[in-house]
Parts: C-alpha cells; sequence; structure tokens
C-alpha cells in the first residue's frame, strides 16, 4: 500500500520537475532573446546630435550655430537629399567671424553629402552679389527673397604625421544657395551649401529642396518679411 500511494508522489514530483524545467527554460530564453534585441538596438547607429556644449543663442540679434545646426539637422534630412536610408554621421555648429563679421556656421555630414547652413552679418545686400561670387553665379529667387545660386569649392587640410604644418588646397566641388536675410534685402544673408564626398558636382535641384524646407525652420525667418 505503501508503494502505491509513494507512487504517484514521486509521479507529480517528476511532472512538477519537467514542468518547471520547461519554465525555467522559457525564461532563460525570453530572457536570452530580450538581451539579444537589446544588444541589437544598442549596436544600430544612431543619427547625430548637434553637439553638446554650443550657445543656444549668440549676442544681440545674431543667430548662432547652435540655433543653425537645430534648424539644419531636421529628421528628414536625408529624404530631401535623396538618400533617405543614410544617418547623419556628425551635426555641429560654430560661432565665428571673419574680422567683425559674425559668420555662424552649422554642418551636417552624410555617407554620401555634406550640407551647411550659415548666417553672414555682413550689411550687404544679396542682389547684384553674383558678380562677387564667380562667373557662373546667377539670380535665384527663393522664398521671395532675393538669391544667387553659385558654385563654390571646400578647402582640404592634411596634416602631417611628424607635427609639422598642415597643407590645405582645394577640395571637392559644392553648389552653394545665398538668400537676403529678409525681404526687402536690407543687408546679410542665409546660405546653403551642399557638396558630395565622392566629388561630383551636387545637383541644383537637391540644394534648392533643402533649402527651402530648412530656411522657413530658421529662427527669426518671417514669410513675407
Amino acid at each position: 500500500m505503501a508503494e502505491d500511494i509513494d507512487a504517484p508522489e514521486k509521479s507529480v514530483n517528476a511532472w512538477g520537475q519537467a514542468l518547471a524545467a520547461v519554465v525555467l527554460v522559457g525564461a532563460l530564453g525570453a530572457g536570452f532573446w530580450g538581451l539579444a534585441n537589446t544588444s541589437a538596438a544598442e549596436s544600430e547607429p544612431k543619427p547625430a546630435t548637434c553637439s553638446d556644449g554650443e550657445t543656444p543663442a549668440a549676442k544681440g540679434k545674431h543667430l548662432s550655430g547652435a540655433r543653425l545646426c537645430q534648424a539644419l539637422n531636421r529628421s528628414d534630412l536625408a529624404g530631401l537629399l535623396g538618400t533617405p536610408t543614410e544617418i547623419a554621421k556628425s551635426a555641429s555648429g560654430s560661432d565665428s567671424s571673419i574680422g567683425k563679421i559674425a559668420t555662424p556656421q552649422a554642418q551636417v555630414e552624410f555617407e554620401t553629402y555634406t550640407v551647411t547652413l550659415s548666417a553672414t552679418y555682413d550689411g550687404l545686400p544679396v542682389a547684384g552679389s553674383e558678380a562677387l561670387l564667380g562667373p557662373d553665379a546667377r539670380p535665384r529667387k527663393t522664398l521671395g527673397r532675393p538669391g544667387v545660386l553659385y558654385s563654390t569649392r571646400t578647402i582640404s587640410i592634411s596634416f602631417r604625421l611628424d607635427g609639422g604644418d598642415a597643407d590645405s588646397g582645394p577640395g571637392v566641388p559644392a553648389r552653394a544657395l545665398t538668400v537676403a536675410q529678409d525681404t526687402k534685402d536690407r543687408g546679410g544673408s542665409l546660405d546653403v551649401t551642399l557638396w558630395r564626398a565622392d566629388g561630383v558636382v551636387p545637383d541644383d535641384a537637391v540644394l534648392l529642396r533643402v533649402a527651402e524646407k530648412v530656411l522657413p525652420t530658421v529662427p527669426g525667418w518671417k514669410s513675407g518679411a
């Protein structure tokens, strides 16, 4: 009788152990699956964000490089460039100047394209400046404001491993669009410049598409003003 009673208890214990083992294996599997997904998510490249430590606003009425970076580094920028699967590798802004002329600038770099957005506070009108921007510069009214479309080049800088002076020279061809800061063209400009890593001259349609989406989002931009 003792054996008859004892047998079912062993059977229950065996089933319980088997069930516990199945539950444990399932829990471990779920844990490893979650860990794998977390690791995969962490390993996926993330779009670059504007560099930390930048001043959000420049002195006076001037835009800062940080503000320009926020306007340029859009979530749909890669799509506007025609390379929707690419992810921004770097994004930054700087509060540069040429002499006493403030020239804040932002730059976003992708695998194929690099785009810059800058402001120039020189007090000079954009209309008529094509004579100063090269032989192929031509007027191009953009978003209701005077503008000029022209060619330029990046600057290539190479550093010596022995600590000697860096060498600089012409880089890849770029296309640029300069647009008046206001419709009355009372001085100063906003500039969008685009170039390709492979050295191919960028398509103007791409440049204009980016400019027409980005410029209205620049702080202080007023339509019809």
